[in-house]
């Protein structure tokens, strides 16, 4: 149908299953297939890659996951959109090439550059146009840090231009995930920089989609009820000319597509209502969902507004070098095992002296335990410092195994540790969208500038008023009990930088005022989550979605890539609060 455009995603993330894009390819019918492979963390391992041999930074396993389907994608006359140039989008494409004359088909090959703007933070800020931090506005350029990548977030446009110069495959740096979608859609249906509604449903449609199987039932709260979630299909977008969209999957794949698990990915690491992308803001308090059939969920009414005049920037920086010792500690006394051993590595070095040192207990423990394993808890201990040799092998890890015979019963490490580590930091940026120069460059080796949206309509249309919160009831009349959150609550949470993001839902919109007396404040969210004790909290009610997003400011501290804790990307974070007990009404609980 030529008002309709099939666009199946094939990678949420690198490492992503590497069958999914056969599978998206060869189980139905497809215009585009898209795959998303970049995260703070993977710009960190292309760079690592690209020091060891600078023809590579970007994604290898896409040529591979390509070779199996490039007969197929040339016959059905299948788009490919990816983002897996990484840091060599150029090197990518010529590789694609390569493979493209190998195998002896005919498919276009186009990449977009403009993105990385690594050697170019001095020029820029020069000129007066320097890197500002995202939060604070400090300027990068003096901070003392040392870039090792830094990459703005480019979107659509280069990518509907290569698609409308006749490419088959384009491959791009770092776009915004969504942007894998409205580019294709903005190439088919002729839409504008001002069609802004279209782009921001467009935009939804690509948030929906860009994680791969989150949408059909992957990390989904209520897992349970999915019947065939052992091998989940991927997610599918039939975006049409006004913007809607149908979110579904190939038939017969395994996994679910309902309101709940759209509803689970839409809140996946956003902030407010207002979700600024390259080319538009979309508005998620807009966003309607309804039933479609079978696997099929409509998305319509969402609004546009003008696109941000800055565009985003991620940068790694070198934060160091690290290591870290993880000592067993079983039985009884753990609390008294664990003091003797700080005391102790105290005593063999000079711990004070480090950039910083973090001590873990975490209590896996039960008293008269039915099997060894069961009584054993965990001190970890990380350390970092800006010179490797105090935490190296000769430092830090010689002290923690020297202690074997001579610290608490039971003595045992998971693993002795080696040499320290470098590791980077997460610094979020923002600079003037109209000081980027992104190209697209053609399989004839033509280029063509684009201009950034945010610098052509980012003045000339006003915002929309917010929409209004309604008034909601709140809980039943009568007896409340203690039990988990997650008995009427979904929950899905996530990274943006140092922030953690949770998005919590409930199933029955009857329950949405409950949920809103419950999660809806910061002193409540800090009852339930103790570690945002001393951080800024921020709610955003979305009752068109019956939701509620959290962000946690700083939890995360400089990003995945330096976190010391357990759970660096917060990916279990949204679990532990729905495990959390709160007063529900007993008239809603089950059994």
């Amino acid at each position: 149908m030529d008002d309709v455009l099939r666009i199946g995603n094939a990678s949420g993330f690198y490492g992503d299953r590497h069958t999914a894009l056969r599978e998206m390819v060869e189980d139905g019918p497809l215009d585009v297939v898209t795959g998303d492979y970049l995260a703070e963390l993977t710009m960190l391992i292309l760079w690592r890659s690209r020091q060891k041999d600078p023809a590579t930074g970007y994604a290898k396993s896409f040529l591979r996951q390509l070779r199996e389907v490039i007969l197929p994608i040339h016959q059905r006359r299948i788009k490919v959109v990816v983002n897996a140039g990484g840091l060599n989008p150029a090197g990518l494409a010529a590789a694609v090439r390569d493979l493209v004359a190998e195998v002896g088909v005919e498919l276009h090959v186009a990449h977009v550059t403009g993105d990385d703007l690594t050697a170019q933070l001095d020029d820029l800020e020069a000129a007066g146009t320097g890197l500002a931090h995202l939060d604070t506005g400090r300027p990068f350029v003096g901070s003392g840090l040392h870039p090792l990548t830094a990459n703005a977030y480019l979107g659509g446009w280069g990518i509907a231009a290569a698609l409308t110069e006749g490419a088959d495959v384009v491959v791009t740096g770092r776009v915004t995930d969504a942007s894998l979608t409205v580019g294709p859609a903005a190439w088919r249906f002729g839409w504008q920089r001002d069609d802004l509604d279209a782009l921001a449903g467009a935009v939804v449609a690509g948030h929906a989609i860009e994680c791969g199987a989150q949408a059909t039932g992957g990390n989904y709260a209520f897992f349970q009820e999915i019947a065939d979630l052992d091998h989940p299909g991927f997610p599918i977008a039939e975006v049409h000319a006004d913007g809607s969209s149908v979110i579904t999957k190939h038939l017969g794949t395994g996994g679910q597509v309902d309101r709940g698990t759209v509803t689970a990915q839409l809140l996946y690491e956003i902030g407010g209502p207002r979700y600024l992308n390259a080319d538009v803001t979309a508005r998620f308090d807009t966003i309607s969902l309804a039933d479609d059939g079978p696997d099929r969920v409509r998305i319509s009414g969402v609004q546009g507004e003008p696109p941000p005049l800055t565009s985003k920037v991620s940068v790694t920086t070198l934060g160091g070098f690290r290591n870290q010792a993880v000592f067993v500690l079983t039985g009884l006394d753990i609390p008294q095992k664990a003091d003797l051993l700080r005391r102790q590595l105290h005593a063999a070095i000079d711990l004070e002296a480090l950039d910083h040192v973090d001590w873990r207990l975490t209590r896996s423990d039960h008293p008269d335990a039915s099997d060894n394993a069961e009584a054993t808890a965990s001190l970890t201990v990380t350390v970092h410092h800006h010179d490797p040799e105090p935490i190296g092998r000769r430092g830090f890890a010689n002290a923690c195994v020297e202690l074997a015979l001579a610290s608490y019963p039971g003595f045992t490490l998971t693993a002795a540790p080696d040499d320290a580590e470098p590791f980077g930091r997460y610094w979020p940026g923002r600079i003037d969208a109209e000081v980027l120069r992104e190209r697209v460059v053609l399989q004839d080796g033509r280029e063509r500038s684009i201009e950034q949206s945010g610098a052509l309509v980012g003045t000339e249309v006003e915002a929309r008023p917010p929409v209004p919160i309604p008034s909601v009831d709140h809980a039943p009349a009568g007896p409340t009990a203690r039990a988990p959150l997650g008995e009427l609550v979904g929950a899905r949470s996530g990274d943006k930088g140092g922030d953690a993001n949770i998005g919590l839902w409930v199933p029955d919109v009857d329950h949405y005022g409950w949920l809103l007396a419950t999660v809806g404040t910061p002193a409540a969210i800090r009852a339930l989550l103790p570690e945002a004790e001393q951080l800024d909290v921020e709610i955003y009610p979305l009752p068109n979605l019956a939701a509620v997003n959290v962000v946690v400011r700083g939890l995360l501290g400089d990003g995945v890539a330096s976190s010391t804790r357990p759970d660096p990307q917060a990916k279990g974070l949204g679990e532990y609060l729905r495990s959390r007990l709160v007063d529900v009404p007993e008239a809603w609980l089950s059994g």
